[in-house]
Formats: C-alpha cells, structure tokens, sequence
C-alpha cells in the first residue's frame, strides 16, 4: 500500500515540476571583458553552457581589450543597442570583467588605476542600468604563476578597484579574483598548468614570459598562464557560476544541474 502511495505522489509532483520548469520566462546574460572572458580562449563560453535554454548567453568578450579600448572599439555600444532592444526579456544581467590589459605597459589599452579604471568600471554600471539591464562587475580572473611556492596575483589592485566600483554603485560583484587565487594558490604552480591551453614546452624552450598571449620561443607552444583550456574554462565557470547564484538567487533556476 505504501509502494503504491508514494508512487501516486510522485505522479501527483511531476505536473507541478514541469508547470514550474515551464514559467521559467526568458532573461539574457551578456559578458562583455578580454581573452580570460573570451570564446576559445577564456571561460565565457563554458559559463553560457552552464545555462537552461530559456537564456539567451551572448558572449562579446574579445581578446586583448581594456576597460577603455572596449569601449572605443565601439563594442560597449554594441551592447547598449541589445539593452534597448530587450524587451521580451525578463531581466538582462551584463558581467563586466576588465584588469588584464588595464594594466601598464599596453599601448592603446592600458588606464591609470586611480583616474581612469575605476571610472571606466562605474560608466559600465550606471549605462547598463540605465538601460535596464542588471549590471554585474568580475574581478579579474588571476593569472597562475609562482613565486616559489606563492602566488603572484599582480592583478589584486584591479580586482580590489573593482570591488570598491561595485559598493560605490551598489552593483552586482561576483569576487572571481579571490575565488581563483585561492584554487591556484592551492593547486601548486605545476597543477596550475594543466588548466592552459596546450601543455607547458619543454624547459629547455621555456618562454621568457608565460603570462603573454604569444609566448616567446622556439619552438612556440601555446601554453601561457593567463589563458584557459577546457579544464581551465570549466573550473573557472564553475566559480562563476556559483558566485552568481550567491549574489543573484533569482538565476539559480536557469543554471542546469551539474
């Protein structure tokens, strides 16, 4: 008789379950940031498919740009022109990760921390959400190389200009900056290589500098620590993931179960 009640439940919850699966209404998530957010070479396509399809996920990041060149490209009104046109949506959440190219030493791309980042960051915030978009700012995806048995997370300064944006303007922060510096920290840098690209050249070959997009040696290898292959790109959704949930509740029904 139980066996039989139980079943009768189940069969009483299934309607309700996909009544519920289907009033999910359609939102949209537009990541707009350089080559760590990027298609083939950062984690922005591996968190699109961490999405149900009643989300449109439309990934704008491109390599090698910067919290200023994005936006003199013309690609940030690229985006503004999809936030007036969003109507059918029931919210439009735009992720918004700048740092690596901020930095000095980029010609055409670099900002000054002080004057120009944090500047760049709020215009994001108050245009996206005048809008009406849901402005969501990410700190900086750290790069993986060691110091001896330490991290060297030079991208902290721009990570924690980011933070003082998003509490200035009341905006969204997702803390990936912190969330990989500690899993790199604990990974150890001969783990850390695993998530790049291609595997690490031989040592005798070893570029002079792993963080650049175009490593310097012979033979060339695509190995650098800035950018993600596939086990990279799905660790580093993953936090993306979970911090959204944490800062946003109401998007935890449109993220599959994993």
């Amino acid at each position: 008789m139980n066996k039989h009640l139980t079943a009768l439940a189940a069969a009483l919850l299934l309607p309700i379950a996909g009544a519920q699966a289907a009033s999910l209404e359609p939102i949209r998530v537009i990541l707009v940031g350089d080559s760590t957010m990027a298609s083939r070479s950062g984690y922005g396509d591996a968190l699109c498919q961490r999405f149900t399809p009643e989300v449109t996920c439309v990934n704008l990041a491109r390599g090698g740009r910067s919290s200023a060149s994005f936006r003199k490209e013309g690609r940030w009104a690229e985006v503004q022109s999809m936030l007036r046109d969003g109507g059918k949506y029931k919210a439009s959440y735009v992720l918004v990760q700048f740092g690596h190219n901020d930095q000095p030493g980029k010609p055409g791309r670099s900002t000054d921390l002080v004057t120009e980042f944090p500047v760049n960051m709020a215009s994001y915030v108050t245009e996206a959400r005048a809008l009406g978009g849901v402005p969501v700012l990410v700190t900086p995806l750290t790069r993986r190389s060691f110091k001896g048995d330490y991290l060297r997370d030079d991208l902290a300064p721009w990570a924690a200009a980011t933070r003082k944006v998003a509490q200035e303007n009341h905006a969204v922060l997702l803390d990936l900056n912190a969330d990989s510096a500690a899993a790199v920290q604990q990974m150890g840098q001969e783990e850390a290589d695993t998530l790049a690209m291609a595997p690490p050249p031989p040592k005798a070959a070893a570029p002079t500098d792993l963080n650049k997009a175009e490593p310097v040696g012979t033979p060339k290898s695509a190995f650098d620590r800035t950018h993600l292959g596939k086990k990279g790109s799905a660790l580093f959704s993953g936090m993306v993931a979970k911090e959204l949930v944490q800062a946003v509740p109401d998007i935890a029904p449109y993220l599959k179960q994993q």
